[in-house]
């Protein structure tokens, strides 16, 4: 009995308990292998135990892995191999920034007018990762330290799986160079790519504000999903970050409050935020349950939420500078260049539900794009997840944040607000 049968048994089995965890039926996209993920792909939510939505199960995932070694054994290899390139199936890595840099410009590597030729950091090691996020209790659950213990040293390490790879970045307000007749501020352009650019001269005064940011901005966000895909019904904003490394003020995430905090640090690997399974059970768990949403609230009934999501739907990030971007820059890659590449499943452990986001290994074709100083009315947009899966448009991007070499050593660091959104036809 394969992972697939398994699961639906144990689904099965729990079918007359009141409320069930929504599981969503195995998904691929035409033309894409299966992902690298556990349980032959099937979401967590499948080993349900009285509710726990599959966090003891993936908990105890996470600590067989720790127990079986490989990612260990696999960092063991990185940090005892001599100085210089490594070489990897994918081509040469580095592990540290400076490295690649130094390759990039012994090699001559040259990028079109407008783009950059830099280091990107990519997962290295093929096997699903777990991360328990810091409000589950078993942080706080003393008979559980040892565990604890071993987990957040697995966490620690999961950078320590990825190395740096030599990536050519284009100008996205370009890209109707590369596409004839695409134009970066188009329905059609995300579709074919997974990304596109907006504008927006945003009301709101005080992105550091949650209250303000939902109240003002959220609003403005809809509008303009709703005014970019004229074939939409309705658009969600349920969430936002905002990142500021000079940040002098309260950092902290409250969640109750629906206040995000202030991130200090730019998250330097590739990745996704969603994946085949996570981008239909996030959209579910908003619509029936409001689960962690900072927008309007939603209660659907589960047949209007069977009803909605049977038409087409998808995730869209949208990233907006609160002043023009100096260094870090948001990078983002299209999807023709990745679309028959597996992608490999993180796991993010909370107390009542297990989400899912991705990695990816280097292909020295990714399409690369970025917005050389970005202003505050350019709004960079990325595809999370798109419920089209016959491979007709894209399905998602996946994007990073990088050092910009060519920028001045002064130059500031990125702050902006990046804002998560569900988008229904």
């Amino acid at each position: 009995m394969d992972a697939h049968d398994a699961a639906g048994n144990h689904v099965a089995a729990d079918a007359g308990t009141a409320s069930p965890p929504y599981v969503p039926a195995p998904q691929l996209t035409e033309g894409q292998p299966p992902p690298i993920a556990a349980n032959g792909g099937l979401s967590y939510m499948s080993f349900d135990r009285d509710g726990d939505a599959g966090t003891a199960a993936a908990l105890e995932a996470a600590l067989d892995q720790i127990a079986e070694g490989r990612a260990r054994a696999f960092i063991d290899r990185i940090d005892s191999a001599p100085p210089g390139p490594i070489e990897t199936e994918w081509g040469p890595g580095f592990r540290d920034y400076g490295e690649c840099l130094d390759h990039i410009r012994a090699t001559g590597v040259e990028a079109p007018e407008g783009g950059v030729a830099l280091p990107l950091r990519y997962t290295a090691h093929e096997q699903p990762s777990y991360s328990v996020v810091s409000s589950n209790a078993l942080w706080r659950d003393p008979a559980r330290a040892a565990e604890a213990e071993l987990l957040r040293k697995a966490e620690e390490d999961i950078p320590r799986r990825g190395l740096y790879f030599p990536q050519v970045l284009r100008d996205a307000r370009r890209i109707g160079d590369y596409y004839p007749g695409l134009a970066v501020d188009s329905p059609e352009c995300m579709d074919r790519l997974g990304v596109s650019l907006a504008r927006l001269d945003s009301a709101c005064a005080d992105f550091y504000d949650a209250a303000e940011v939902e109240r003002v901005f959220y609003p403005e966000i809809e509008k303009l999903l709703l005014e970019f895909f004229p074939d939409a019904t309705d658009a969600l904003v349920y969430n936002h970050d905002v990142f500021d490394k000079d940040y002098r003020g309260d950092r902290t995430e409250d969640q109750d409050a629906k206040n995000p905090g202030v991130n200090a640090g730019y998250v330097n690997l590739v990745h996704n935020d969603l994946n085949d399974n996570s981008g239909r059970v996030r959209c579910r768990e908003l619509l029936t349950r409001n689960l962690r949403n900072f927008g309007r609230e939603q209660r659907y009934t589960e047949a209007e939420a069977d009803a909605k999501m049977s038409r087409r739907f998808m995730s869209i990030n949208l990233a907006k500078p609160m002043e023009t971007v100096g260094q870090y820059p948001f990078v983002l890659c299209a999807w023709p260049s990745f679309a028959d590449q597996p992608y490999i499943t993180n796991y993010r452990i909370y107390d009542d539900r297990v989400g899912e986001t991705t990695r990816f290994t280097y292909r020295p074709d990714h399409e690369w794009y970025w917005l050389p100083r970005q202003e505050p009315t350019e709004v960079s947009m990325l595809k999370c997840y798109d419920s089209v899966a016959d491979g007709s448009v894209s399905r998602w991007s996946f994007h990073t944040a990088c050092y910009d070499p060519t920028a001045p050593a002064d130059a500031p660091c990125r702050k902006n607000v990046v804002v998560r959104s569900y988008v229904f036809f």
